[in-house]
């Protein structure tokens, strides 16, 4: 409920009186402008709002779990290379692949804007559209055009996750953020590895085909778009609709003043409604972030944590994108029970669950050590490319493949908190924008020169020894920040402890001074020497 105090306002035509202080200075007596102020809600109606919005936290949580039950995910690459859809490894590699890449950095932008825009609600039923999209693609398609369209539908549905990543603040208090951001991450967590223990189960147990487990996904699919109709509508969002609630807001306490003094208010109402009913979009809170992330790269911790976000998450979503590729390269398995794709990728999405939650426990002076941290794990990266790269043991490289996801997803959280520690909500979700695009970017062009036909058109063991030279480039240039960075702080370090020595020796100096101009004399006395 909202209480509006009213006071005279001053317009035009209004002469300003003039009064006398308590020390008899003459001041001018300013008529306040309209102050609104928030009533305390009575505790039932604080009762129902918390209600309403955990219920709106348990269904969107089950939404993000049941979008993520895809049981035929893992075993897409299997499926199109196996007889029943009869493609080459060169057409998957250099023709469908790509095309994901490309599709993500087209859509990435528009859909991001369009998700604050739109509220986040119509983004998601989109993602879940584009979800039927690919498994009706895949069980009905048969040329390489319909596979293309497939993975076209696939970049838009990874572009559509920052809708669901941060639909969820929109609709709770400020002050739970961090424990509903765990929820519905876990609650997604959790659902890629259910989905992936389940499609594991059904091949190498139940002994069910490709296209009957596309079938199985694609009624999950549906379910889950079926789902996405009743999300709950949140009433605000990050950037675009901020100043059009408080013109809303502005508008209805106007309007209560009117109706409470419509004589003396008219006048005042009509040129405040004139000069806020059509707000200037240079004045909107979007384009006010977009001025102020010019100071985001002069801070170095910021500079750095997001270079990391836009270089090394380049690498890592290459890797997943072509990894099912060398898989089946490495052992080109003829029974459907031997291939493992989806215990691997459970596997995989528990360690990495495992090394998030660790990270949240190590404490070190990032400020110092940050540089040092990411070049050995990007080196350790960078080991485990190469022997999944010459590896003949398909062992060896589920584990290597296991271990390189768990290393990036301990770096994801510590990046995250670094990022956003020192930024509003709303600069932290464009900065994290920012470089999710330019990480893109730069993914869309190592793809055209490395896997696309119109490049290198490389095999996949090729691209994953890029892969390997572009994590040792990575590294060389960390290890050599944190070596530059490490010397100069204790450079500096010895320097100010010398000075403080210089400082104390300076202020003892005159002691001894005093000391050597005079002695004490048995009786007390003060002799010069």
């Amino acid at each position: 409920m909202v209480e509006v105090i009213t006071c005279n306002e001053r317009t035009e035509d209004v002469k300003e009186d003039m009064r006398t202080d308590g020390n008899g200075r003459t001041v001018e007596n300013v008529a306040p402008e309209p102050v609104i102020h928030e009533t305390k809600e009575d505790p039932e109606t604080q009762t129902q709002k918390t209600r309403t919005w955990i219920w709106s936290v348990v269904y969107l949580c089950f939404y993000g779990f049941m979008v993520q039950l895809k049981p035929g995910e893992p075993f897409i690459t299997p499926y199109l290379l196996s007889t029943e859809k009869n493609f080459t490894s060169e057409q998957v590699t250099n023709e469908i692949n790509p095309v994901l890449t490309y599709s993500y950095m087209v859509v990435l932008v528009p859909v991001f804007l369009l998700t604050d825009y739109l509220r986040y609600k119509p983004v998601l039923i989109l993602q879940s559209l584009s979800h039927v999209s690919i498994w009706l693609f895949l069980l009905l398609g048969a040329s390489l055009l319909e596979m293309q369209f497939m993975e076209f539908f696939y970049g838009i549905t990874m572009a559509a996750r920052v809708a669901y990543s941060s639909y969820i603040f929109s609709l709770v208090p400020a002050t739970v953020y961090q424990r509903v951001a765990s929820y519905s991450r876990t609650s997604v967590l959790m659902g890629v590895f259910t989905s992936s223990v389940l499609g594991q189960i059904c091949v190498s147990l139940g002994g069910v085909s490709y296209r009957m487990l596309s079938a199985v996904s694609l009624g999950f699919v549906t379910f889950g778009l079926f789902l996405s109709f009743f999300l709950p509508w949140p009433k605000r969002s990050l950037f675009f609709n901020q100043a059009r609630l408080e013109e809303e807001r502005k508008e209805a306490a106007q309007s209560e003043l009117a109706k409470m003094k419509p004589e003396e208010n008219d006048g005042s109402v009509a040129a405040q409604g004139s000069n806020h009913k059509y707000p200037s979009w240079t004045n909107t809170v979007f384009v006010q972030m977009l001025k102020e992330l010019k100071n985001v790269v002069k801070v170095p911790s910021l500079r750095l944590w997001s270079l990391w976000w836009v270089f090394n998450s380049t690498g890592y979503y290459l890797v997943l994108f072509y990894v099912h590729i060398l898989w089946n390269k490495v052992y080109p398995a003829t029974d459907n029970k031997h291939v493992y794709n989806g215990a691997v990728e459970a596997a995989s999405t528990l360690l990495g669950a495992v090394t998030s939650f660790a990270a949240g426990y190590v404490k070190i002076r990032w400020n110092l050590w940050s540089e040092l941290v990411i070049g050995l794990i990007t080196a350790v990266q960078a080991g485990l490319l190469l022997l999944m790269g010459i590896t003949d043991n398909i062992w060896v490289c589920y584990v290597a493949y296991a271990l390189f996801r768990g290393f990036y997803q301990f770096l994801v959280p510590i990046a995250i908190f670094q990022i956003a520690s020192s930024l509003t909500k709303e600069l932290c979700a464009l900065v994290f924008g920012v470089n999710t695009f330019l990480g893109t970017v730069l993914k869309t062009i190592i793809t055209i020169i490395v896997a696309d036909k119109r490049g290198l058109a490389l095999n996949v063991q090729s691209q994953f020894f890029v892969y390997f030279f572009y994590f040792t480039l990575l590294t060389v240039v960390y290890l050599g920040c944190s070596a530059f960075i490490i010397t100069c702080h204790y450079r500096n370090q010895r320097a100010q402890e010398e000075t403080t020595e210089v400082a104390i020796a300076t202020e003892l100096s005159p002691m001894t001074t005093a000391a050597s101009e005079g002695t004490t004399a048995h009786n007390g006395t003060s002799i010069k020497t």
